[in-house]
């Protein structure tokens, strides 16, 4: 008899930031949302119907959703700038560089939606630069959680950090993979499985199937440590220096662009300090037109595909 394996239950990220910014906004009257005409897909419909007058919709003009939010932080509140991550990151770059970043605004730019979320619409909805753009700013922290309860957990870290932060939140449901008892802490990778053949580094929704990947490799005699990189920025580089030393082998995974990312910033720490083989996985140029699921299958950003890089890194190593 086949037995199968019952699907771990999933989670839309979107619901628990948007529960937790209430939750956070009831006892801090400083709170703000501001979005672009984004109420419903930013899931901010409870926070307006209690903070009717602390919810600001400037419409679609994403320059002046950043450029309101920095006044906001200026006159001291804490603003959650919040639109669909394409638009936010892309049509406001400016912004976040000259009155976010350069000023030091306590401003948390909410990226809703990112990777290839919206599938079917296509390369001008799909946010893949985000994490490449975000992080040639300096100064401003990058923060992608892997679930809801990391979601919860950063929500409340950029309300208490003080810090210019963005934050992306998935669209689609996920997985939980936070071990019950871990905190958020900016700069500190969390490791979900133990290994010592090759280590996956892995962020956002690419963690919970960087998990299954590890699973499916320990079928193949393969030992991987899987880490969640929540924290873009500032980067773990203990962890990944560890990863190296003590796996000699790394795969990175994320839903965006292979240049400038997360396979980026780790491949910097690695070749200028402990040069280990390294295989990046990631969307290579604009993505075709079609499902976020059939995309992901597209680019392997699947537990199969995760698994499938790994192998063949170790082949090559081997």
């Amino acid at each position: 008899m086949t037995v199968v394996a019952e699907e771990a239950p999933t989670h839309d990220c979107r619901v628990d930031f948007a529960d937790e910014l209430i939750a956070l906004a009831r006892a801090d009257e400083r709170i703000v949302a501001v979005c672009n005409d984004s109420v419903g897909s930013s899931n901010l419909v409870k926070f307006r119907e209690e903070f009717p007058d602390r919810l600001i919709n400037v419409g679609i003009a994403e320059q002046d959703l950043v450029g309101v939010a920095a006044g906001l932080a200026n006159a001291g509140f804490i603003p959650f700038a919040s639109a669909a991550a394409p638009f936010l990151t892309g049509r406001a770059l400016e912004q976040i560089k000259a009155d976010v970043a350069y000023t030091h605004r306590h401003v948390v730019l909410c990226g809703q939606s990112p990777g290839m979320a919206y599938g079917e619409l296509g390369p001008t909805h799909h946010s893949i630069e985000d994490l490449s753009w975000m992080r040639a700013v300096p100064g401003l922290q990058i923060i992608v959680p892997a679930d809801p309860v990391e979601t919860r957990q950063a929500v409340r870290w950029a309300v208490e950090s003080g810090e210019p932060t963005y934050l992306r939140i998935p669209r689609f449901k996920i997985p939980a993979v936070t071990p019950v008892g871990t905190s958020f802490e900016a700069g500190r990778a969390t490791r979900l499985a133990e290994g010592t053949d090759v280590t996956v580094l892995a962020v956002g929704t690419m963690v919970s199937r960087a998990v299954e990947a590890a699973r499916l490799l320990r079928e193949d005699g393969v030992s991987a440590r899987v880490l969640n990189m929540a924290s873009v920025e500032p980067l773990d580089t203990g962890a990944v220096l560890a990863a190296a030393r003590e796996t000699g082998a790394i795969v990175t995974a994320e839903e965006g662009l292979l240049s400038g990312g997360l396979g980026a910033a780790v491949a910097r720490v690695v070749a200028e300090r402990h040069p280990v083989p390294l295989r990046m996985l990631g969307v290579p140029s604009f993505a075709p037109t079609g499902s976020t699921a059939f995309l992901l299958e597209h680019f392997g950003l699947t537990a199969q595909g995760v698994r499938t890089a790994a192998r063949e890194l170790l082949g090559q190593v081997r």
